[in-house]
């Protein structure tokens, strides 16, 4: 899902977690061809990481270009690589993960999130991360290090509205010390989260989404994770809905017998509007066997449904 000022959290690795970024000159070139494709994209980078075998980017597109661009990247710096290290074959293990990012908190919790890969590695403490060259901490430590694409306003801002001066600089990697001993902070800040799922933010937000993209999302029965998750979430929207509208709950789901007429209706009216499966509605709406269900849905189809035969 693309959309115009949103953010990203941008993940891949190399194949077979191959160790893709295991020189320095290889993480340079790689922030060469970031450079090339946040120019030409327009792209603005609020975090970023490279590790030995994957990276992280916390992306801003002013433009709804997130596939195109990414495309670019991988493709561009893999011929390179393949190019230098005169080898063939794929290079990342696939398509790359992208999150949603709700902007605001959201955005600068995957922030420090990003900068603290290293430690959370063990590469380094955070005493030392300033020194560490291939995360963009030492870029907001250092401006005279920074690219015209990166920006650290949003990290310093949601660590207590730091001002971009030395002070403020000094007091970010204070913060950083802080999460980084300080395990509740780190679950309040959704750390366990920051790579998991299709979006990083609040319910307010995720419902949000979903209302923006729900067309795409009902259309499409896409195998990443994050569109299954995106998919689920739309589904238990509608259904919540079809419920309020047959004045039952999803209680009533729970308690009444598995073969309920209003049951399967509601199931066989799924089934016609939205890419749900007999075994998600199965589950959802306490159907029974699948079997059974599956039987009595194709019934309710071929009788009431909107193709139905009528005689």
């Amino acid at each position: 899902m693309e959309g115009e000022g949103a953010y990203y959290h941008v993940i891949n690795r190399g194949n077979y977690r191959r160790d893709i970024f295991g020189d320095e000159g290889a993480k340079q070139a790689f922030l060469a061809c970031l450079e090339e494709a946040c120019e030409k994209s327009g792209w603005v980078v609020h975090a970023w990481c490279a590790m030995s075998n994957h990276y992280h980017l916390a992306l801003e597109t002013p433009r709804a270009n997130l596939v195109q661009g990414m495309k670019w990247l991988q493709t561009t710096f893999a011929a390179r690589f393949n190019r230098y290290r005169t080898e063939n074959g794929h290079l990342f293990q696939g398509r790359y993960k992208s999150l949603y990012v709700e902007a605001g908190p959201g955005l600068g919790a995957l922030c420090h999130y990003i900068h603290l890969n290293p430690v959370r590695a063990k590469l380094c403490g955070v005493a030392q991360l300033g020194h560490w060259p291939w995360t963009s901490f030492s870029w907001l430590q250092d401006p005279r290090r920074r690219a015209s694409w990166y920006q650290p306003a949003v990290a310093l801002t949601q660590a207590g509205n730091l001002a971009d001066n030395s002070d403020g600089r000094q007091a970010y990697g204070t913060f950083l010390e802080w999460v980084t001993a300080n395990g509740p902070a780190q679950r309040q800040l959704g750390f366990e989260k920051m790579s998991k799922g299709w979006v990083i933010g609040s319910a307010a937000f995720k419902k949000e989404l979903i209302g923006e993209h729900r067309e795409k999302i009902a259309r499409k029965n896409l195998q990443d994770p994050e569109w299954q998750e995106a998919q689920d979430a739309f589904l238990q929207t509608k259904l919540r809905g079809m419920l309020r509208s047959a004045k039952k709950t999803e209680t009533d789901a729970k308690a009444d017998r598995k073969g309920a007429a209003w049951k399967v209706e509601l199931a066989g009216k799924m089934k016609e509007q939205t890419t749900a499966t007999n075994r998600w509605l199965t589950a959802r709406l306490n159907l029974g066997s699948i079997h059974e269900a599956s039987r009595k849905i194709a019934a309710w189809s071929r009788r009431y449904g909107t193709h139905a035969f009528k005689s």
